[in-house]
């Protein structure tokens, strides 16, 4: 029977999976569960879903002893379980009668994943609702519960959210913890986009509090305390909208008089807009109370904040007589703000009420950039040469993010062990490999995903059941490759030479001499590695052949240098790889690919989750061919390195980037070129961290090109702050070295800018820290190449006025006159717009007169 039922999971048999246990005693339940247990175990790469996972989980519930068991098995991450696979389950509970449902439900949220959890949330509700029971209140449920209202389970996906929260459940028990759970805002921040609705939830809570359904007292308190708490701009956002539509009277405002103020000060800026709107309104604020807040606002980078903050000090100083002197020592802190408008009406204001006049501007001492020099490049990690060594780097590797030097070294320290002492490697390994998180399967979504190629190394490593098949599916990828070249466009090159060598390595465990590593493995932080080094390795092989990948990679981390005498040594070993080795020396390594800046269309997907399609964008990508030249003629190229151009707007490798710096140490321009797909993503498809890569691009050598120009650009423009940051230590370490072509990136920004490509007003702060951190001459060089094709575009974009006011400080700060077409023109139109205003000051900077 159990091998029936076996089939019968597989083929989604849910109705008969039913009637086969009905009416079996405990006894026969148990062996059929622990044979089913065994079974899921043994299909660790299965993915469990749709009716397959629905039929597991309906055996699950009718052959196992308890909920502990069956949540143990349900929950694990390969099992994916959503609404519709509910109603079975609970009919299977109710043909058994067993009463600990609920208990399954609060085992199975304490298994939930942190990120997206709310498909498995909604079967865990429909659990807990048949049986009437109070749901989980810790932060995975409610973050499930909170993705449950914006993505409703199917069959109320036409019913108003409005409707849903009153017939809701778990709304009094859950609704609390919507503001006590840190980050959780992002998720409440949707749209209902039948109802045409923004920021549906908040519209949807107030209406409740007037239908009386909700206490409007409480539910103002929650979101004070949430505010004052701090979050992230986006995460506070629907707790500033809900404040607003609560609309609190001047005495509810005056109770928290205290917290505006803060808020006013610390708060993020559409936070602190909102609280000083809710002050303004107060008929009185203490004087003493709110100067000590303007202080830090007048500080601050929101121009609109400031703005307000500045007229209301100024109303408040012709109120108040008494008070102006002290109004006016804070309005002159103001006259330090980077935005002239802002820093001329603060000192002007000042003035007016009373301010000593500021003193005449001192000679500027003019200087250049002052960046640390390069530091030296560090050394690789020394090589595993111990079993539990090799354990311990394994389960962190497997366990958190992706770095290639972790990674090169567990597969050096694997093939130097595999030979060495395999029953003592295959008894430490055993461990991690029982406990392979589910992010080492392979994830067919991810073209560029490599877990699962590690994850196998490590079991072909202690011999499991699977070694076998996992050596003739790496074996069948080599062939193919030789067959056919990379069979995936969307992966790029340089990952396929990764992927490539994982699966060379797995067919050859075993049977390389004992503690021999592999030729390819680094000798420097960067992935490079040191010709005397690879020298020494090939001499130590003697006649054996090494690996064709292993070898590849190790010439292609070699300085792309000539060199001469190091070819002779490696020819006087009259060995294949000493031979190769020596033809490669006596070339500059790969050859510098001619490069060609192409503007691609595409739709955005940024919306698509929710079928509605993106708006037309375009995006500069960079396309490359062999050069025509003896070199390229001559370079072999079985992984297309030179020969094309990935116009791919998906981002599949946007995490996987980082890897591929050290994979070709000397390449700087052909890495960015591949990754400039990913980089380009964070900018105009938002994609968090796909500007990672930068500095680690910076740290390597070669000539960027056309292509690490346009990755600044774009890593300048990115969405997210800490891809931004990731562009200006680039820029830095560029710039320290020598190795940055300002002029050149500063076209590229004025031409993505004013093209639309590029949001502008997100490049203003790395550049204004770029000048801060010891770079105002590169900055003012990098911005005055890119403001003529911003002002001479029909409608300069939003963010020009910005980069003309730090060009007149970082211009005036190092004396440096460079010409800037277009910036008479604007100068000498009439009106007083900013851009003129800032046009005029740049153009007289060297010019008083």
């Amino acid at each position: 029977m159990t091998t029936e039922l076996f089939d019968l999971i597989h083929r989604g048999g849910v109705d008969e999976i039913t009637v086969a246990l009905t009416g079996l005693d405990e006894s026969r339940r148990r062996q059929i569960g622990i044979e089913l247990v065994a079974y899921v175990r043994k299909l660790r790469d299965n993915r469990w879903a749709g009716r397959e996972a629905t039929a597991l989980a309906v055996a699950a519930v009718g052959a196992l002893p308890s909920a502990a068991k069956v949540a143990e098995l349900l929950g694990r991450q390969s099992v994916s379980l959503d609404e519709e696979d509910g109603p079975p389950v609970v009919r299977m509970a109710r043909h058994r009668g067993v009463d600990w449902l609920p208990e399954l439900a609060h085992r199975l949220a304490d298994r939930l994943p942190r990120t997206d959890p709310w498909f498995a949330t909604r079967f865990i509700a429909h659990l807990l609702v048949a049986d009437q029971a109070a749901p989980p209140t810790d932060e995975r449920f409610v973050t499930g519960w909170a993705g449950m209202l914006s993505w409703p389970p199917r069959r109320e996906r036409d019913v108003p959210l409005l409707d849903r929260l009153r017939t809701d459940p778990f709304l009094d028990t859950l609704l609390p913890r919507l503001f006590e759970v840190d980050g959780l805002g992002t998720r409440l921040a949707f749209d209902d986009f039948k109802a045409g609705e923004s920021l549906a939830l908040p519209s949807a809570l107030a209406r409740l509090v007037a239908e009386g359904r909700l206490d409007r007292t409480v539910l103002l308190r929650s979101c004070f305390d949430r505010l004052v708490r701090g979050d992230r701009a986006a995460a506070l956002r629907p707790f500033v909208a809900l404040h607003d539509l609560l609309a609190p009277t001047p005495a509810e405002c005056a109770e928290h008089v205290a917290d505006y103020l803060r808020l006013l000060a610390d708060g993020p800026g559409p936070v602190a807009s909102m609280a000083q709107r809710a002050l303004r309104g107060l008929p009185e604020v203490e004087v003493e109370a709110l100067l000590d807040a303007s202080r830090a606002v007048l500080a601050r980078p929101d121009k609109g904040l400031v703005r307000a903050q500045l007229n209301w000090l100024d109303q408040l100083a012709r109120q108040r007589p008494d008070r102006a002197a002290e109004i006016a020592t804070v309005l002159g802190e103001g006259a330090g703000h980077p935005a002239s408008d802002l820093r001329d009406r603060a000192a002007t204001l000042a003035t007016k009420h009373g301010a000593a006049p500021a003193p005449a501007p001192t000679a500027v001492e003019h200087r250049g950039d002052e960046l640390p020099a390069p530091p030296v490049l560090a050394a690789a990690p020394s090589p595993i040469i111990d079993p539990d060594e090799l354990v311990e780097e394994a389960a962190v590797l497997l366990g958190g993010e992706s770095a290639i030097l972790p990674l090169e070294r567990v597969l050096d320290g694997l093939a130097r062990l595999v030979g060495a002492d395999q029953p003592r490697l295959a008894r430490s390994l055993r461990a991690v490999v029982d406990r392979l998180p589910d992010r080492s399967l392979e994830h067919p979504w991810d073209p560029c995903c490599v877990h699962g190629q590690v994850a196998g190394l490590l079991r072909a490593a202690v011999d499991a059941p699977d070694a076998a098949a996992l050596r003739a599916r790496w074996a069948g990828l080599l062939a193919a490759l030789r067959q056919a070249g990379p069979p995936d466009p969307r992966v790029a090159p340089p990952h396929w030479l990764l992927r490539l060598r994982l699966a060379e390595l797995g067919t050859q465990l075993g049977r390389s001499p004992a503690g021999v590593g592999l030729l390819a493995a680094p000798t420097a932080a960067n992935g490079s590695l040191d010709p005397g080094v690879l020298y020494e390795r090939v001499a130590a092989l003697g006649d054996r052949e090494p690996g064709h990948w292993d070898l590849t990679q190790a010439l292609l981390r070699l300085p792309p240098v000539v060199d001469e005498a190091s070819a002779a040594r490696a020819a006087a070993l009259g060995t294949p790889a000493g031979d190769r080795l020596a033809v490669w020396l006596r070339t500059p390594g790969v050859p510098e690919p001619l490069a060609r800046p192409v503007t691609v269309f595409f739709n955005s997907r940024a919306v698509s989750f929710f079928g509605i399609p993106g708006g037309s964008t375009r995006r500069t990508v960079v396309e490359i061919k062999p050069p025509e030249s003896p070199e390229g003629e001559r370079f072999e190229d079985p992984l297309r390195l030179l020969s094309g151009w990935q116009a791919r707007f998906d981002s599949p490798c946007a995490i996987w980037s980082t890897l591929w710096p050290a994979l070709l140490p000397g390449y700087r321009g052909l890495v960015a070129t591949y990754a400039l797909p990913d980089i380009a993503s964070a900018a105009d498809q938002e994609t968090r961290g796909a500007a990672a890569v930068l500095p680690l691009l910076a740290e390597s050598a070669g000539h960027g090109g056309v292509a690490l120009d346009l990755a600044l650009t774009y890593g300048l423009g990115a969405r997210h702050r800490s891809d931004r940051a990731a562009a200006l230590d680039a820029l830095l370490i560029l710039a320290a070295a020598g190795d940055l072509d300002a002029e050149a990136v500063g076209r590229q920004l004025g031409t993505l800018g004013a093209a639309g490509m590029l949001v502008l007003t997100r490049a203003v702060e790395p550049l204004r820290d770029a000048a801060a951190a010891g770079a105002p001459l590169t900055t003012w060089r990098l911005l005055a190449a890119a403001l003529p094709a911003l002002l001479t575009a029909p409608t300069p974009p939003r963010g020009t006025p910005d980069l003309l006011t730090l060009a007149v400080e970082t211009a005036t700060v190092t004396g440096a006159r460079i010409e800037v077409p277009g910036l008479a023109e604007v100068a000498a139109r009439r009106g007083s717009s900013r851009l003129v205003t800032e046009a005029r000051r740049l153009a007289t900077a060297f010019d008083p007169g």
